[in-house]
């Protein structure tokens, strides 16, 4: 009996190579609620952050929801590569769980998509925002503390 093989569904990593935004969901394993205060976030942050500046990429939004994560990421440069910075990111920040939180994984693997030219970066980001609404979290997404954007001032927006 031959062993099943998982089928590729990611693109080839030249894809993500560029000055292109892509858009990143990482869940937890088994959807457990991780991100319930702002240490686990605050940690998660300044990992995100420093994988940004090496992989020369900014954050539009990210945004941790209690059980999964969305990055909407903007490479640079020509040389930038969002896929690297999500693959370090979930390194790091996987090891941090292993030592910290042991009863908490990352799933094997993420959704991503690679938005075109012409598709409406504000629309992705605001969709991103309200999704603590969505859920019933929060009434007003302003009022979700764990949010971020290395390009927007996300409390000029409506």
């Amino acid at each position: 009996m031959k062993p099943i093989r998982e089928r590729k569904h990611r693109l080839s990593r030249k894809a993500y190579v560029g000055q292109l935004a892509v858009s990143y969901t990482k869940c937890v394993q088994n959807r457990k609620a991780l991100f319930t205060d702002g240490i686990i976030f605050r940690t998660f942050e300044r990992i995100l952050l420093q994988e940004l500046a090496l992989g020369d990429c900014d954050a539009l939004v990210y945004l941790f929801m209690p059980d999964h994560a969305h990055l909407l990421l903007l490479g640079k440069s020509s040389r930038a590569n969002s896929l690297h910075v999500v693959y370090r990111f979930s390194q790091k920040t996987g090891f941090w769980l292993s030592r910290n939180r042991p009863q908490f994984r990352w799933q094997k693997d993420f959704y991503d998509h690679i938005l075109r030219r012409e598709e409406d970066i504000e629309k992705h980001v605001k969709y991103i925002l309200h999704n603590p609404v969505r859920r019933g979290l929060v009434e007003n997404w302003k009022m979700y503390p764990y949010k971020g954007s290395t390009v927007y001032d996300l409390n000029q927006w409506e």
